[in-house]
């Protein structure tokens, strides 16, 4: 089946167990400018108790209602509700804990046509908000930027405000799609479709790869048109449900571990049996226009800044002038703000180079931070992370759970701070 122009838009929503759902399709419909062209596809996860979605009888729905234990993931829940097209010409992805800013959708339409692609992609990972009686919604649109490589060489990314972005007046091209916001045209549905086989890690990798060789282009919106709930604490997951306690056809670490294989696969240029790379552009393209060695693992410095792609044209070997850096951070304990270890949530880490560019982060969780030696006055952080210039400074910044962002520690790395790993010295 084939759009034909009809200006519809078939808004894609993948719902498990999440209470957010209605309020998500309410705040879609009002914010629309032409509510009449929407249609909307829903896999509604839930438990057999909970029939009370509304939308049942209206033809601008179709709903897929499934029992949450016969649920295979949300990668499975998409490729699902891309069954229910029916020719609508746009294609809008969202998760099911989002708000959408006033007319999004000719929003949409026209930033895609400001591209001046012939087959863009608009996505990123979504600016923050969170559900409650007034909701603030936080200014500015985000990018999505390399992070770093998981154990299995799958890439992950991060979200990075967009710079200056009141003076942008069109799209910025982008490395990466974000699976909770993605529009572009419908023949996205028959051309690149949805691998019901990705659990969770690598679905946005597996997605840029597939969609940038079938032809698509990539692009940012410079301007924040979704807003998405990334706390959900309390939130029912999917992997935390389908364990061996409960009465699942297959549990999570089964789907996760068949994922993780086929992902490694495909973004290392290996055959898949089904939803491989496309036809139309190779994957040394893409490692070409993103800076990025999926085999090598290694990144350019110009990646890792985030800076606006296609990247620069490099040496054939720019790989090797990518070094491995081990960096150790050491804290004063009595430096540190309170609430940094009363109740930690989190503690930002990041290294700078001379310029100031981010070239490292991490995220150290409240369950490290919980082993840290509570008899010793300093605290020793150790980062390794590639790198191809010399890493100059350091920010340590917690966050309490109470309290919020602490105060942010920064400091200068002295010559004996950091060192470069060789292959003698692993």
């Amino acid at each position: 089946m084939s759009s034909d122009g009809n200006n519809l838009i078939f808004v894609s929503i993948a719902a498990y167990r999440d209470p957010q759902l209605v309020p998500t399709v309410e705040d879609c419909i009002a914010k629309a400018r032409h509510p009449e062209r929407l249609r909307f596809g829903i896999c509604w996860q839930h438990s057999p108790g909970e029939d009370t979605l509304p939308y049942r009888q209206d033809e601008c729905f179709r709903i897929l209602a499934i029992d949450w234990r016969d649920s295979r993931g949300a990668c499975w829940a998409r490729s699902e509700v891309m069954k229910l097209w029916r020719g609508e010409e746009w294609f809008l992805q969202v998760d099911s804990h989002c708000r959408f800013a006033p007319d999004w959708d000719v929003e949409l339409i026209a930033e895609s046509k400001q591209t001046g692609s012939y087959k863009p992609i608009l996505s990123t990972y979504a600016s923050p908000f969170t559900p409650g009686g007034e909701e603030i919604l936080a200014e500015g649109p985000l990018q999505m930027a390399f992070q770093g490589f998981t154990d299995e060489g799958i890439p992950h990314m991060k979200p990075v405000a967009i710079p200056d972005w009141r003076n942008l007046r069109e799209p910025l091209r982008a490395r990466f799609l974000s699976a909770g916001f993605l529009f572009t045209q419908s023949r996205f549905v028959a051309e690149v479709g949805y691998d019901p086989e990705i659990y969770f890690l690598g679905e946005e990798a597996a997605m840029t790869l597939r969609a940038f060789t079938s032809g698509y282009d990539l692009f940012h919106p410079h301007k924040t048109i979704v807003w998405h709930d990334y706390g959900r604490p309390a939130a029912a997951k999917h992997w935390g449900d389908h364990t061996e306690g409960n009465s699942v056809r297959r549990q999570w670490h089964e789907l996760d571990l068949h994922s993780k294989s086929k992902v490694r696969r495909l973004i290392t240029g290996q055959p898949v049996d089904t939803y491989g790379l496309g036809s139309k552009r190779s994957l040394e393209e893409y490692e070409a226009y993103a800076g990025i060695s999926l085999k090598l693992r290694k990144v350019q410095d110009y990646t890792v800044r985030c800076e606006e792609p296609p990247n620069p044209e490099a040496a054939p070997d720019w790989t090797g002038e990518i070094f491995t850096w081990m960096v150790r951070i050491t804290l004063d304990r009595a430096t540190l703000p309170i609430g940094a270890f009363e109740d930690p949530s989190f503690w930002y880490v990041g290294i700078r180079d001379e310029g100031g560019a981010e070239v490292y982060r991490q995220d150290i969780p409240q369950s490290q931070l919980a082993v840290l030696p509570a008899s010793e006055r300093t605290v020793v952080l150790v980062c390794e992370f590639d790198s191809g210039t010399i890493p100059a400074s350091w920010v340590v910044w917690p966050v309490s759970e109470s309290l919020g962002w602490l105060a942010k520690l920064e400091g200068r790395l002295a010559d004996g701070d950091y060192t470069i790993i060789t292959e003698d010295a692993v």
